[in-house]
Parts: C-alpha cells; sequence; structure tokens
C-alpha cells in the first residue's frame, strides 16, 4: 500500500513464515503431479485452488486452471447452466486470491480471460472494483480492469471521465485517476466525440489541475497530468518539413577543385553530387520521387533514391536524403525546386498524413575550372589550435553569406492561426506559475514553466512579434542542477538543448561561433568556415535543423556521451570531439551515415575505458543500434584483419573514407589497435598528428 512502512518482522513471524513455507512446499509438489500428468479431477482443481489463495502469483497453477476449465467446457456439452457454473468458480478463486494481494497480475488477468471467453454475468464486477479501489484508489490493475469491463458493458467514455473527476475529487493524490482521465480524453479527441473538440476540453482542464497544484504543490500526480496537457497543446498531429539543406533561395556553388566563393554556399565535390537533405518535424514514412517532386531546368528527375537516416534501419526517420548529380551538365546557372504535399504517401509514425503542399528552391552554380593534382583534404593536417581560428567579422561582406537559421527554416503559414489559442493558452499557464514560483521554491514548478517557455519559444517562432525565453530557461535549469542533484544529468543535457537553440536562434548569436580557419600550410583547402561550440559544458547535442549547411565542427572539450542525431549533417568533412566523455565506438554510430568525413578528431575520451558498453543504455533503446547487425562471416575470413576484439569499431570505421584520425589518449588507442585502423582506413594520411607513409 501507498505511504504505508514495513513493518519489522517479530519471531513469532518468522515461525509463521515458515510454517506457511513448508505447506506451500507440499501443495506445490502434489499440484505440479497433477499439471504434469493433466489430471482434472475434482480433488485436483480443489488443490490449485488453496495453492493460489497462499500463492497468488503462481502462474503455473492459474494456467493449469485454464486448461482445466478447456476440459470441463469440454464435457458439459454446451450447457450454459453448466458453463456458468465453471465460470462462477474461476471469479470467486480470483477474488479470494485478490482478496489475498491485489495487485495479482495473475489474478487480475485470470477475471479478465474468464470474461473475455464469453461469461455475461459482469454486474457484480463493478462492485468489486469499488471495493478494491476504496482499498487503494491508485490501484493501476483496478484501473486497467475497470476499462475492460466498462468496455464490455458499453458504459459511455464520457461516464467513465465523470467517474474519475468525482475519484480525483474525493483524493487529488489519485495518479491512476488522473492517468485514466488523460486516456479517456485522448480516445474521445480522436474519434472527435461531440463537445470534445481540443480547444474546447483542453482549456477547462488546466483549471481543473491547477486545483490540485496550488493546493499542494510537493504532490507529483497532478504535475504528470498538468504534463499531458502541455503536450496536447503544443503538439502537431500532421508531419511538417522543418528545415532542408540546400536553404530556399540559396546558391549552392559545385566545384571541381576549390576557388574564391563564399564558404557557406561553397560545397567542394569532385563527383559533381551533393546531398538534399529533408529535415521533418517528427518521423516519417513515404519519402520518394513519387511523394518529393524534384525539378530543375523544367524536368523532372524520376530516378531519385532516397533514404532515411535512422540508426535502427527503419523506414521510417525524421531526416532524409538523397543525391543530387550535377556531373558532365554544362558550366551555369540552374534553377531547382523541391515540392512535396501535392500527393498522399509521406505518414507519419502516428499515421497522420503530410497534406500541407510546401516547396522551396535554390540554384546550383556548376563552375568550370582546371583541375590541378588532388590533393583533398589530406594533404595536409588539420590542426584543431585555437590559433588557427579566427572568428567572422559580423560587419564584414563574408559575414553577409552566412545562412541565417530563419532562411533554413520553412515558412509553414497555415499552422500560424491553428497556433494562436494554443499560444495564449501556454501564456495564461506562463502567468500562473511565475506567480506560484514568486510564493514557494518548487523545483517541479521551475521544470514545468522551463517547458512552458520553450513551449511558447516554438509555436511563435515565425510569427512576426516572436520573442525568446531563453535566457530565463536557462537560468531556470541552472537552479534545478543545485535544487535537485539526483537529477543533475537530464537537467544538464536540457541545458544544453537549449543553449544550442539560443546559439542558432539568430544569424548574430550563430556569428559568435563561426570562425575561419587558418593554417597556412593548407592552401588547398581555402578558408574552410568552423562552428565551434567547443567549452560549452554540453552533455547532448541538438539544433540539427540549424546546422545542416555545417562543414566544419568543434564539439571538444565538452561533456558528450553520445552525438545522437549528428547524422542528419550530412556535409560534415570536418569533426572534432576531442575532450569529452564518450565511451566506445557504439555512440559514433551516427558518423556512419556521413560520407563526406575526411577528418576526425576523437582523442581524449575514455573509449576502451570500459568493458561494458553502456552506450547502448544511453540512447532511445538498446535496440536502435545497427552495429554489427550486417555481421558478413565471409567478408570478416576473406580479410587478413583481426576484429575479434574491435568488432565494433571495425563496423563503425570501415565505409568511412577517412584521411585524418586522432585517437590519443583513448584506453583502446595501443599499436595493435593502430594496425587495425591503417588496415580498415586505407585513405588515411595522418593518424595522432603523425604523417604515414
Amino acid at each position: 500500500m501507498h505511504g504505508r512502512p514495513r513493518k519489522p518482522s517479530k519471531p513469532e513471524d518468522a515461525a509463521a513464515s515458515a510454517a506457511k513455507a513448508q505447506k506451500l512446499r507440499v501443495l506445490q509438489s502434489q499440484f505440479l503431479h497433477n499439471h504434469q500428468n493433466k489430471i482434472f479431477t475434482k480433488e485436483a482443481v480443489e488443490l490449485s485452488a488453496k495453492l493460489l489463495e497462499i500463492n497468488p502469483e503462481s502462474y503455473t497453477a492459474w494456467n493449469y486452471r485454464k486448461l482445466a476449465v478447456e476440459h470441463y467446457l469440454t464435457l458439459s456439452n454446451s450447457n450454459p447452466e453448466s458453463h456458468n457454473s465453471i465460470f462462477d468458480e474461476e471469479l470467486r478463486v480470483a477474488e479470494s486470491a485478490l482478496r489475498q494481494n491485489f495487485k495479482s497480475y495473475g489474478a487480475w488477468h485470470h477475471r479478465k480471460w474468464v470474461f473475455s471467453k464469453g461469461h455475461s454475468s459482469i454486474n457484480h464486477e463493478l462492485r468489486l472494483l469499488d471495493k478494491f479501489q476504496k482499498a487503494d484508489s491508485r490501484n493501476f490493475h483496478a484501473w486497467n480492469h475497470r476499462r475492460f469491463v466498462a468496455a464490455l458493458m458499453n458504459i459511455s467514455e464520457e461516464d467513465e471521465l465523470k467517474y474519475t473527476e468525482d475519484m480525483i475529487c474525493n483524493n487529488f493524490s489519485n495518479y491512476s485517476a488522473w492517468h485514466n482521465r488523460s486516456v479517456l480524453l485522448s480516445n474521445l479527441l480522436k474519434k472527435k466525440a461531440n463537445g470534445f473538440l481540443l480547444k474546447v476540453k483542453v482549456l477547462p482542464e488546466y483549471e481543473f489541475v491547477h486545483q490540485a497544484l496550488f493546493t499542494d504543490p510537493d504532490d507529483q500526480s497532478g504535475w504528470f497530468y498538468h504534463r499531458w496537457l502541455l503536450d496536447q497543446t503544443v503538439k502537431v498531429d500532421s508531419p511538417l518539413l522543418a528545415s532542408s539543406w540546400p536553404a530556399h533561395g540559396s546558391d549552392v556553388m559545385l566545384l571541381g577543385d576549390s576557388c574564391p566563393s563564399s564558404p557557406f554556399t561553397n560545397f567542394h565535390s569532385d563527383s559533381g553530387t551533393f546531398p538534399l537533405i529533408l529535415y521533418f518535424n517528427q518521423a516519417v514514412e513515404g519519402v520518394n520521387s513519387s511523394t518529393v517532386l524534384v525539378n530543375y531546368e523544367l524536368n523532372t528527375i524520376k530516378d531519385l533514391i532516397w533514404k532515411p537516416l535512422s540508426a535502427n534501419k527503419s523506414q521510417t526517420a525524421q531526416v532524409w536524403v538523397t543525391q543530387l548529380n550535377f556531373n558532365g551538365v554544362e558550366p551555369k546557372a540552374y534553377s531547382v525546386e523541391v515540392s512535396l504535399g501535392h500527393s498522399q504517401g509521406i505518414i507519419s509514425s502516428s499515421g497522420f498524413h503530410y497534406n500541407h503542399p510546401s516547396r522551396f528552391a535554390f540554384r546550383v552554380c556548376v563552375q568550370l575550372v582546371e583541375k590541378g593534382p588532388a590533393k583533398g583534404l589530406g594533404g595536409d593536417v588539420i590542426l584543431w589550435r585555437d590559433e588557427n581560428f579566427h572568428i567572422y567579422d559580423a560587419h564584414s561582406v563574408e559575414s553577409s553569406s552566412v545562412i541565417s537559421p530563419d532562411q533554413l527554416s520553412i515558412q509553414n503559414d497555415h499552422e500560424t492561426t491553428a497556433f494562436e489559442w494554443r499560444t495564449e493558452a501556454i501564456a495564461k499557464e506562463i502567468d500562473h506559475f511565475r506567480e506560484l514560483l514568486s510564493l514557494i521554491n518548487c523545483k517541479i514548478g521551475k521544470l514545468t514553466l522551463a517547458r512552458l517557455l520553450m513551449a511558447h519559444d516554438t509555436m511563435t517562432c515565425q510569427s512576426p512579434n516572436k520573442t525568446f525565453h531563453l535566457e530565463e530557461v536557462l537560468e531556470l535549469y541552472n537552479d534545478l542542477m543545485k535544487l535537485d542533484p539526483s537529477h543533475v544529468q537530464y537537467y544538464k543535457d536540457e541545458h544544453s538543448l537549449v543553449l544550442l537553440q539560443q546559439v542558432t536562434s539568430s544569424k548574430e548569436s550563430l556569428l559568435r561561433h563561426c570562425f575561419h580557419y587558418r593554417n597556412l600550410t593548407s592552401s588547398h583547402i581555402g578558408n574552410p568556415i568552423c562552428v565551434r561550440l567547443n567549452n560549452l559544458l554540453l552533455s547532448r547535442v541538438g539544433s540539427f535543423d540549424k546546422l545542416l549547411w555545417v562543414q566544419m565542427l568543434d564539439l571538444s572539450h565538452n561533456e558528450l556521451q553520445s552525438i545522437e542525431g549528428l547524422e542528419a549533417m550530412q556535409l560534415l568533412s570536418c569533426l572534432n570531439l576531442s575532450n569529452n566523455v564518450l565511451s566506445s565506438f557504439t555512440a559514433l554510430e551516427p558518423l556512419r551515415s556521413l560520407k563526406s568525413l575526411k577528418v576526425l578528431n576523437i582523442s581524449h575520451n575514455e573509449i576502451g575505458t570500459h568493458s561494458i558498453d553502456t552506450t547502448r543504455h544511453l540512447c532511445s533503446s538498446p535496440l536502435s543500434h545497427s552495429a554489427g547487425s550486417e555481421w558478413n562471416t565471409g567478408e570478416i575470413v576473406n580479410t587478413d584483419i583481426d576484429v575479434k576484439s574491435y568488432w565494433e569499431a571495425y563496423f563503425i570505421l570501415k565505409d568511412l573514407n577517412l584521411t585524418q584520425l586522432d585517437i590519443v589518449g583513448n584506453a583502446i588507442s595501443g599499436e595493435k589497435f593502430k594496425s587495425l585502423l591503417i588496415k580498415v582506413l586505407p585513405a588515411l594520411k595522418w593518424l595522432d598528428g603523425e604523417q604515414l607513409h
């Protein structure tokens, strides 16, 4: 029971437990004999009932009784009275077991099984549920069973909603009642039942939950429901295109060799191809040449192959990419237009269609350049020293070529009107919680205010009168790290994501992190721009939709344990992840999708320090990783590479075309591993700052 401390056992209790255990062993031995020999006599079935009275968690005994019921139903020759007698006995045994332990999974499941077999006497069931819910109103087993019984009895969800309201008014700390209310409201809103429109129902729910929150802010039940309400208010069912690369209105310079141009629009490609990236606001499937039209010079490109950037090889992903090929075309500027939403086919993981037509256009400038000997990025070493980086002048001519975050975003004007009432609702909630926090120092109130402020910023980001509360949110998370050290990692992650949103919120803030790379010995790569997000105490990375154009990225001297989501940055050619806390090559799995990556620095991490790869459990799911899922025995046998000790590194690196790699400062970086790297990466020219011969 909730809130009731365990009592220390007494000597007489120990003696009683020993006697009970002895009785249980005897019963269990006799029961297993009956079960194994399929004995379904009256005495054998009664023995199982005695066993379940002592131990309601004996799943084998419940399954035995199911087999016995099937046996007796076969013998009863379809006699309804006989059937009901059999079912009534099963319900009696289950009820007796529940009186011993009313949270017994097996007993509740058995009752559900009896009713699913066609037993129609369920009028007693609601009375029984009332007894159990009075004993413990938060018993989620009883609430789950109530939903099942209500469906059998055709009790309307509106009536059940009223029941949850009564239960909450009786005890607002009833988490199960709040949860059941969210389930019922979700169903009614999906069905769009009479009067159950989102705007009509959600707004009064805020007032209802306020009574619980402001009465006892330390009770968490109402806070969970408030978060669910917030999700309902801000979520957009239909998927939307959030950003793209190339950006709308931009020019892409395709160069056979390097020549002076803006580093923000120049894309070096020896093959004449470049990636076209679509970044949606949620995971979608169905992106192909039929659902996304790509036209240039009034011709539709029909043979494009779109690939989802998904770690688990799913055909559902938030980011999709294809390659546009301008190899061998006449040197000039080509207008390219991309449109989607003109036909059905793009569907979110929750089943909603992309139904808002979108389009964006850009120019591809193909220049004919006399090529000298191909050097590539591997000609000279890239040095990540501060003296090699010089910040962009915000007032220079070059800075005017920076792609603004607003330019990367796809305008979805049709959502502006739909967000008006939502924005007003969130603004009212912000006022309420600022008032609450002016009276008490409540950590969950601070967390809720931070979420409300971020939701408000998201909904107004395309408004002409947009305002950002990012600085206030960062302060709230700083306070929470001090107030609630047990959840400090969560607050650090959220703080990191908000900080990156602040960095990418405007062209001016982004320019503060944009640097020239100037290494006098590397004249062949010109002055590529580098976005430096180092020394920011980042524990998580995000805002990838605003960084799709970046080719050189410095994330060193942070606290990163994974780089999940980095696969969206398809243009990356140079990446610095040194001096973080990456613990294994599994944490680097997004790199497998970065086919343009040439320079990688993962020095001074913790790779090889931990014998067990905990990274798998830091990301969304232990099953989300694909490293090693393509294990090809023939591929391994037919090479002279010993990968049995380094299989994760092998599968992460084998498809990359790296010319420079730094791994020094990791436990794994011994001579044996370096020998493996040289074999796995044939294009490698620099390893830990030393040129290979």
